[in-house]
């Protein structure tokens, strides 16, 4: 008897992940029947001898008030989580247009493709060309505060107001972990699951305490892993890894002169190649709390909003937080 119970036991634990996902929905490379929340529009690109589609969403207010911004993606997400900020802003009077990178999202996934913080900035303004947008509030969350970084370097005359929501890159990774190879993050990459994904948010993201309404985040790359396509979506995932990792903005804050936001929720221990870490040095890593001063410092001017006990994704955790100290400044 006991060993029939033990044996149910393992049954169920094995079964467990199946159907805790077992609604994830298949999802191709470019998310083709996945609906955003608003239109997804595309613009084409010719890009290091590829034709590429970029896809983005122009949210239009009923009554203007004459102000635009955009919202810049994390790594693990696409402009679909922008969703309520998005409505508010709209509802306020904003134009907010929200681009999906090349590599991410409705966007496509080219096989053969140099990723840098200077190309995708180099994309996203392509846009604001193609909507003739001559000037914009930028705000980057998480790998889309590199970009908003990087954007605000080489396009300043085009940002009115930097906003950067848990950025990484606030500290060189080199300075901590070895170097993975594309092929490596590649075969690694191509491990991930519904499972390991969800794991990972629970960690970084959510302190152990998952809620309903940060699934659909989770369905949308999870669903990845479920179709023939994910290979083509793991290869660039592993390009821009080795990105994120080789080319630090951390240096470069101090050139920054447009008036600029930090919102830092100081409980996330987001750092890229932490796994690869020396043990020693993996505590050292990602500390938020400590990251947003320091960056606050080298920004001439700007303001910091720590939000306590709050991970890496305030809009989506606290997001009446993240609101307040968002519309505080751009208004």
């Amino acid at each position: 008897m006991k060993y029939f119970k033990n044996a149910v036991a393992v049954i169920m634990l094995s079964i467990a992940p199946a159907l805790l996902f077992s609604q994830v929905k298949p999802l191709d490379a470019d998310l083709t029947n996945y609906q955003y929340p608003y239109e997804a529009h595309f613009i084409n690109l010719k890009s290091q001898n590829n034709d590429l589609k970029m896809a983005y969403m122009d949210v239009k207010p009923k009554i203007s008030n004459g102000k635009v911004i955009m919202l810049l993606h994390g790594k693990n997400f696409n402009g679909a989580y922008w969703k309520q900020t998005a409505k508010d802003l709209s509802d306020k009077g904003f134009r907010v247009i929200i681009p999906d990178q090349i590599g991410f999202g409705k966007s496509s996934k080219p096989q053969s493709y140099q990723f840098s913080f200077s190309q995708l900035a180099e994309n996203t303004k392509a846009i604001l060309d193609e909507l003739k947008i001559d000037k914009t509030i930028v705000l980057g969350h998480s790998m889309g505060g590199m970009v908003a970084t990087r954007f605000t370097l080489l396009y300043p005359e085009k940002v009115q107001k930097l906003i950067l929501e848990n950025p990484i890159g606030l500290e060189d990774y080199k300075t901590f972990a070895g170097y993975q190879t594309i092929d490596q993050a590649y075969q690694s990459e191509l491990k991930n699951t519904a499972e390991t994904y969800k794991n990972y948010q629970l960690k970084f993201y959510y302190d152990n305490k998952w809620k309903t309404e940060y699934q659909p985040w989770l369905d949308l790359i999870a669903g990845w892993t479920f179709h023939s396509d994910y290979p083509k979506v793991a290869w660039d995932a592993a390009l821009t890894s080795d990105m994120i990792y080789n080319q630090p903005v951390c240096y470069e804050f101090k050139n920054i002169k447009t008036p600029t936001l930090l919102i830092i929720g100081t409980r996330d221990r987001t750092a890229i190649g932490k796994d690869r870490a020396p043990k020693e040095l993996q505590p050292k890593m990602g500390q938020y709390q400590e990251l947003g001063k320091k960056t606050q410092q080298q920004i001439e001017g700007s303001k910091l909003v720590e939000i306590e006990n709050v991970g890496h994704l305030p809009h989506i955790e606290v997001y009446d937080k993240f609101w307040n100290a968002l519309y505080d400044f751009i208004m």
